[in-house]
């Protein structure tokens, strides 16, 4: 549900995006380039174009648009997963689905403006307020254990160590962007490939 506020204190945003989305976006490129404990709240508004006074009435502090950031990185990919475990794709070939959620998992995390999975490795993220993006983070863990399991023709409660190395390689994404910045295009596919080959699956035809 979109969050409420007041209207913007100095105008209407040029960007084109709400005052939500201009805040996001601030402080996506502010966590990222300059960092997070060194980016104030002043400076957060000041780059999104509005008073401080107005971005507290979207967000009552700066861990809560970290927690909103963070939470876009993962609530897609979970979304997808349960189709893939529970839902309408399940019934599609084991192999199939787990290419199809690394895929997404991958190009969800290379394709933003903003290198935010970078920001998994804050050590704020101890802070109990993000206990929300914590738990979304091991249902998706949960599905890809799921579906490793499916591939791997085991039961879920002996897929953790394949799980683990399928999510890590899924995950070493961000570490490469960090390092290497934009990533090739066929990246996804590429990561996909390395999973189902880690699974005991060959390459797709």
């Amino acid at each position: 549900m979109p969050r409420l506020g007041r209207p913007r204190a100095k105008g209407p945003s040029t960007s084109g995006l709400t005052t939500e989305q201009d805040i996001l976006r601030a402080a996506a490129q502010l966590f990222c380039e300059v960092g997070y404990g060194s980016t104030s709240t002043y400076a957060i508004a000041q780059a999104a174009g509005i008073s401080q006074a107005t971005m507290y009435h979207y967000f009552p502090g700066k861990h809560a648009i970290l927690l909103a950031l963070l939470m876009d990185t993962v609530q897609p990919s979970v979304e997808l997963a349960t189709s893939l475990v529970t839902g309408a794709g399940a019934d599609d070939p084991p192999q199939a689905r787990l290419r199809r959620l690394c895929e997404y998992d991958v190009r969800l995390l290379v394709e933003g403006e903003h290198n935010l999975g970078s920001l998994y490795l804050l050590p704020e993220l101890g802070d109990e307020r993000f206990a929300p993006f914590h738990a979304e983070r091991e249902r998706l863990y949960a599905a890809y254990r799921d579906l490793v399991a499916d591939v791997a023709g085991v039961d879920p409660g002996g897929a953790d160590a394949l799980a683990s190395l399928v999510f890590g390689l899924v995950e070493s994404v961000i570490l490469r962007r960090r390092r290497e910045g934009e990533l090739a295009a066929d990246t996804p596919e590429f990561i996909a490939d390395a999973a189902l080959r880690l699974v005991g699956a060959g390459r797709r035809d």
